[in-house]
């Protein structure tokens, strides 16, 4: 008899979501100001048509020292505007928003 009262199907409604994000990524976009200040010159100076060795032949006559506070080179400040360009490349895909994508949707009947 308790056969016949519980249902023989039951019906499930299933369905997929899929979320992605870039918020688990360590932030490191701080700098301090003499850097910043810096890293704007040597660009500036890069815009100009300036070369690696040039920029730093420059940057020394005016009395600027690298972050160590050694004089520049350069290797150094290829390495600073390559280090400058990922941090905007790695701050750009932290940024990036994705939509969530829906699976199929179904309605699936199984036997208890």
């Amino acid at each position: 008899m308790i056969d016949e009262i519980e249902p023989k199907y039951s019906n499930y409604l299933c369905f997929t979501v899929s979320l992605r994000t870039n918020r688990l990524m360590p932030r490191y976009d701080r700098w301090s100001l003499k850097q910043e200040e810096t890293i704007q010159l040597v660009r500036t100076l890069r815009k100009d048509g300036l070369g690696y060795r040039k920029i730093a032949h420059h940057l020394n006559e005016n009395g600027l020292t690298t972050q160590k506070g050694k004089k520049w080179g350069g290797n150094s400040v290829y390495s600073v505007l390559k280090r400058h360009k990922e941090r905007e490349e790695r701050l750009e895909f932290i940024n990036r928003e994705y939509e969530p994508e829906w699976g199929k949707m179904e309605v699936r009947w199984e036997k208890n």
